[in-house]
């Protein structure tokens, strides 16, 4: 629909024009989120991170920080996978609107963040901690809890809950 179609006259003389507006439809939904779930991803019921940890430490030998986030249902189960960012050596842009966008989209009664160090650290960097808090804020006034966000370096990683960070 171009902007002529938008606006159209009321009459050959008038000189008032009427709006015309087309209805929005989701392109996304909570099936076709789903459907997009890799197969390697287990319906297991998440209870520490560890259980994370194990699922997620392949991620370290990437070469690029990968910043995911898990959308769980209310009992802890994976229903969507998002990857968020693929970012560089030392750093992902992980963009908080996008984030909870998605988890909105899956119905997520909550969210579980998970990135690699690629230098096999995992200590959380100032943003880290800086974006976990923005996440954790955000969520909570839309109802969607940050339950972690665990941090994969070599053979290693770093909860925030376990730290005391979140």
């Amino acid at each position: 629909m171009n902007m002529k179609e938008l606006f159209q006259e009321d009459g050959p003389d008038c000189r008032t024009k009427t709006l015309r507006l087309r209805v929005m439809r989701p392109v996304f939904s909570r099936e076709v989120i789903r459907e997009d779930m890799p197969d390697y991803i287990d319906t297991k019921r998440f209870t520490s991170p560890l259980q994370v940890f194990e699922m997620f430490r392949d991620l370290v030998i990437e070469t690029k920080e990968h910043f995911l986030c898990l959308h769980l249902d209310g009992k802890n189960r994976i229903v969507c996978l998002d990857r968020v960012s693929v970012g560089s050596l030392n750093q992902s842009i992980v963009n908080v609107r996008e984030v909870l966008k998605s988890a909105l989209l899956s119905s997520a009664a909550a969210i579980l963040l998970v990135h690699n160090h690629p230098s096999g650290d995992p200590t959380p960097s100032g943003e880290d901690i800086a974006i976990t808090r923005r996440l954790k804020e955000s969520g909570e006034l839309i109802c969607i809890p940050v339950l972690d966000h665990i941090i994969i370096g070599d053979g290693q990683y770093v909860s925030f809950v376990e730290r005391g960070l979140l």
